[in-house]
Protein backbone atom coordinates (compact mmCIF):
# COMPACT_ATOMS: atom_id res chain seq x y z
CA UNK A 1 0.00 0.00 0.00
CA UNK A 2 0.97 3.78 -0.73
CA UNK A 3 2.27 5.75 2.04
CA UNK A 4 0.48 8.93 0.93
CA UNK A 5 -2.66 6.64 1.19
CA UNK A 6 -1.97 5.51 4.69
CA UNK A 7 -1.31 8.61 6.17
CA UNK A 8 -4.33 9.80 4.49
CA UNK A 9 -6.26 6.88 5.62
CA UNK A 10 -4.75 6.56 9.27
CA UNK A 11 -5.99 10.68 9.78
CA UNK A 12 -2.71 12.29 10.13
CA UNK A 13 -3.50 14.58 6.97
CA UNK A 14 -6.73 15.63 5.86
CA UNK A 15 -6.19 15.26 2.07
CA UNK A 16 -3.87 12.64 0.33
CA UNK A 17 -2.03 15.63 -2.10
CA UNK A 18 -1.33 17.36 1.74
CA UNK A 19 -0.17 13.70 2.86
CA UNK A 20 1.97 13.48 -0.80
CA UNK A 21 3.36 16.74 -0.40
CA UNK A 22 4.83 16.15 2.88
CA UNK A 23 7.01 12.86 1.95
CA UNK A 24 8.09 15.55 -0.73
CA UNK A 25 9.09 17.86 1.35
CA UNK A 26 11.30 15.49 3.80
CA UNK A 27 8.89 15.34 6.53
CA UNK A 28 7.72 11.59 6.78
CA UNK A 29 10.12 8.84 7.31
CA UNK A 30 10.03 5.30 7.37
CA UNK A 31 12.37 3.12 9.10
CA UNK A 32 14.94 5.54 9.43
CA UNK A 33 15.10 6.24 5.60
CA UNK A 34 13.29 9.26 4.06
CA UNK A 35 9.99 8.02 2.54
CA UNK A 36 8.35 8.92 -0.85
CA UNK A 37 4.68 9.42 -1.48
CA UNK A 38 5.18 5.99 -3.42
CA UNK A 39 6.75 3.87 -0.99
CA UNK A 40 5.15 0.87 0.45
CA UNK A 41 4.29 0.45 3.71
CA UNK A 42 4.01 -2.57 5.33
CA UNK A 43 2.69 -3.80 9.26
CA UNK A 44 5.85 -3.03 11.67
CA UNK A 45 7.44 -0.10 9.66
CA UNK A 46 8.50 2.63 11.87
CA UNK A 47 7.96 6.50 10.89
CA UNK A 48 8.15 9.66 12.11
CA UNK A 49 6.02 12.22 10.83
CA UNK A 50 6.60 15.99 11.19
CA UNK A 51 3.28 17.50 11.28
CA UNK A 52 2.26 21.20 11.61
CA UNK A 53 0.94 20.34 15.15
CA UNK A 54 3.51 18.01 16.14
CA UNK A 55 6.25 15.06 15.63
CA UNK A 56 4.79 11.61 15.61
CA UNK A 57 6.97 8.42 16.29
CA UNK A 58 4.60 5.37 15.21
CA UNK A 59 4.59 1.71 14.00
CA UNK A 60 2.32 0.52 11.58
CA UNK A 61 -0.14 -2.28 13.44
CA UNK A 62 -2.63 -2.52 9.93
CA UNK A 63 -3.20 -1.33 6.65
CA UNK A 64 -6.37 0.31 5.19
CA UNK A 65 -7.20 1.55 2.10
CA UNK A 66 -10.16 3.65 2.92
CA UNK A 67 -10.17 6.60 5.27
CA UNK A 68 -13.00 5.63 8.13
CA UNK A 69 -13.69 7.17 11.08
CA UNK A 70 -11.22 8.37 13.84
CA UNK A 71 -11.97 5.66 16.42
CA UNK A 72 -11.11 3.07 13.39
CA UNK A 73 -7.90 5.29 11.63
CA UNK A 74 -6.36 4.97 15.67
CA UNK A 75 -6.52 1.13 15.23
CA UNK A 76 -4.21 1.74 12.15
CA UNK A 77 -0.77 2.65 14.18
CA UNK A 78 0.65 2.90 17.61
CA UNK A 79 2.26 5.97 19.09
CA UNK A 80 5.57 5.11 20.94
CA UNK A 81 5.83 6.55 24.92
CA UNK A 82 8.52 8.84 24.33
CA UNK A 83 6.63 11.03 21.29
CA UNK A 84 3.30 11.09 22.84
CA UNK A 85 5.18 12.23 26.32
CA UNK A 86 7.07 14.89 24.08
CA UNK A 87 4.14 15.70 22.33
CA UNK A 88 2.28 16.43 25.50
CA UNK A 89 5.21 18.72 27.08
CA UNK A 90 5.36 20.80 23.89
CA UNK A 91 1.40 21.00 23.87
CA UNK A 92 1.31 22.45 27.58
CA UNK A 93 4.33 24.83 26.80
CA UNK A 94 1.87 26.20 23.78
CA UNK A 95 -0.43 26.39 26.17
CA UNK A 96 1.53 28.58 28.84
CA UNK A 97 2.44 31.06 26.43
CA UNK A 98 -1.01 31.55 24.95
CA UNK A 99 -2.19 32.11 28.68
CA UNK A 100 0.28 34.93 29.02
CA UNK A 101 -2.41 37.20 27.50
CA UNK A 102 -2.80 38.46 23.90
CA UNK A 103 -1.29 41.33 22.30
CA UNK A 104 -3.01 44.42 22.01
CA UNK A 105 -4.64 45.19 18.98
CA UNK A 106 -3.17 48.47 16.06
CA UNK A 107 -0.66 50.24 17.32
CA UNK A 108 0.06 51.92 20.15
CA UNK A 109 -1.11 54.96 21.82
CA UNK A 110 0.92 57.96 22.66
CA UNK A 111 0.89 57.12 26.46
CA UNK A 112 1.64 53.18 25.55
CA UNK A 113 4.57 54.33 23.39
CA UNK A 114 5.97 56.32 26.24
CA UNK A 115 5.80 53.04 28.76
CA UNK A 116 7.41 51.07 26.37
CA UNK A 117 10.14 53.55 25.98
CA UNK A 118 10.24 53.68 29.55
CA UNK A 119 10.66 49.81 30.19
CA UNK A 120 13.61 49.93 27.36
CA UNK A 121 15.01 52.24 28.94
CA UNK A 122 15.27 55.16 26.27
CA UNK A 123 14.12 58.03 28.39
Amino acid sequence: MRLDKWLWAARFFKTRSIASHACDLGRVESNAQPAKPSREVRVGDRLRLQTPVAEFHIDVLALSEIRGPAAVAQTLYQETQESREQRLRLAEARKAVADLGALPEGRPSKRDRRQINKIRGRW
